[in-house]
C-alpha cells in the first residue's frame, strides 16, 4: 500500500514537473514575442516610409532647407517641422512671396533665392522681356525669425538646383523669359554678399535638383514632361577645379521632383512621370563612389513639386501636388533608408 502511494506521488510529481516546464516554455515564449512587438515599434525599419504630421498649410514648389534638427519649408507661408515632437509651426513669411525658388542654409542662416511671382507670364514665344522670375535674394535667421534683403542673383530665374559648400551658395540651371538661365550657374557668398559667376552646365537644365556630397556638387535635370534623353542627365561639378563631370544618368525620367542626401548617398523622390498624366511615387539612390543607381521603397503618396528635407539620418518628403486628385496636399512622409 505504501509503495502504491509512494507511486502515485511520483507519477503526480512528474506530471506537475512536466506541466511547469510546459508553462514556462509558454511564458517564455510570450516574453520573446512581447519584446519583439515593442522593439519593431520602437526601433526604425529599413527602406520604408512612416507617415507624419502633416503641413499647417498645403504647399506646392516650395523650398526646403534644415537648420539645428528643424526642417523649414519655404513658399506661400514659412512653416518649420520638429521631427522630435512631429509638430509644425509657423515663421515669418518672406518679404517677397514667390514660388519656384531655391533654398539653401550657410552657418545656421537660410537663403531663398529666385523664383517666380507667379502674377504674370513671359511676352508671347518667350522673348526677353518682363516676366514672373525673380533674382531676389533674401536671409532668415530663425533665431530673430526675421529676414534681411542680401545682394540679388545676377540671373533671375526658378526651378533650379541649390546647393551649399564651403560656405558658399551655388544657384545652378533653372528657366526664365529669355532661355538663358539653364546652364547659369553662380556662386553666392554670405560674407561679401557678392555673387561670381562659375562654369557653365555642360546640359542646360530647366528643372534642376543639386545634391551636395563631400564637397561636390551633382545637379540631376528633371524635365519628364518632354522625355528626351537630357532629362535624366547627372553632373557633378567640382568647386575647387571649376569643372564638370558627367555621370550615370537617373533611370526614371521625370520633373518637379525632391532630392536629398542622407550618409553620402542621394536621393530622388517622387515629381511627375516622363509622358504621364499623374505624379509618381518613384524613389532612386545615387551612390557617388560607384556612380550607380539602385531602386527604393516608393512613397506612400504619389507628388510632384513636393520637398525633401533630411533631419538625423531621415528624409522627410512634404507637401506638392497629387495631379490624380487635382490637389496640392500637405502630405509629410519619412524615409527611413
Amino acid at each position: 500500500m505504501r509503495l502504491a502511494i509512494l507511486d502515485l506521488l511520483t507519477i503526480k510529481t512528474a506530471r506537475h514537473s512536466a506541466f511547469r516546464s510546459r508553462r514556462q516554455v509558454l511564458l517564455a515564449t510570450i516574453a520573446v514575442l512581447f519584446l519583439n512587438s515593442c522593439r519593431s515599434a520602437t526601433e526604425p525599419c529599413t527602406d520604408c516610409w512612416t507617415t507624419k504630421a502633416s503641413m499647417l498649410t498645403p504647399d506646392v514648389e516650395f523650398g526646403v532647407g534644415v537648420m539645428n534638427g528643424i526642417l523649414y519649408a519655404v513658399g506661400a507661408v514659412v512653416q518649420a517641422y520638429d521631427p522630435v515632437a512631429n509638430s509644425w509651426t509657423t515663421k515669418a513669411s518672406m518679404p517677397t512671396r514667390r514660388g519656384g525658388l531655391g533654398v539653401g542654409v550657410v552657418n545656421g542662416v537660410l537663403y531663398a533665392v529666385g523664383g517666380e511671382d507667379g502674377l504674370y507670364h513671359c511676352p508671347f514665344g518667350g522673348a526677353p522681356g518682363p516676366g514672373p522670375f525673380l533674382g531676389v535674394v533674401e536671409a532668415y535667421d530663425p533665431v530673430a525669425n526675421t529676414w534681411t534683403t542680401k545682394a540679388s542673383m545676377p540671373t533671375p530665374r526658378a526651378r533650379f538646383g541649390v546647393g551649399v559648400t564651403n560656405g558658399v551658395l551655388y544657384a545652378v540651371g533653372g528657366s526664365n523669359c529669355s532661355g538663358v538661365a539653364g546652364d547659369r550657374v553662380e556662386g553666392y557668398d554670405p560674407v561679401t554678399d557678392t555673387w561670381t559667376s562659375k562654369a557653365s552646365l555642360p546640359t542646360a537644365g530647366g528643372d534642376l535638383r543639386v545634391g551636395v556630397v563631400d564637397g561636390v556638387l551633382y545637379a540631376i535635370r528633371g524635365e519628364g514632361g518632354n522625355c528626351s534623353s537630357s532629362s535624366t542627365v547627372v553632373e557633378s561639378y567640382d568647386p575647387v577645379a571649376n569643372a564638370w563631370t558627367t555621370k550615370a544618368p537617373m533611370p526614371t525620367q521625370r520633373e518637379a521632383f525632391g532630392i536629398g542626401v542622407v550618409d553620402g548617398v542621394l536621393y530622388a523622390v517622387g515629381g511627375y512621370g516622363c509622358g504621364s498624366s499623374f505624379s509618381v511615387s518613384a524613389v532612386e539612390a545615387y551612390d557617388p563612389v560607384s556612380d550607380t543607381w539602385t531602386t527604393k521603397a516608393s512613397m506612400l503618396t504619389p507628388r510632384e513639386g513636393l520637398g525633401v528635407g533630411v533631419v538625423g539620418g531621415v528624409l522627410y518628403a512634404v507637401g506638392g501636388e497629387n495631379t490624380l486628385l487635382i490637389t496640392i496636399v500637405g502630405t509629410n512622409e519619412a524615409y527611413q533608408p
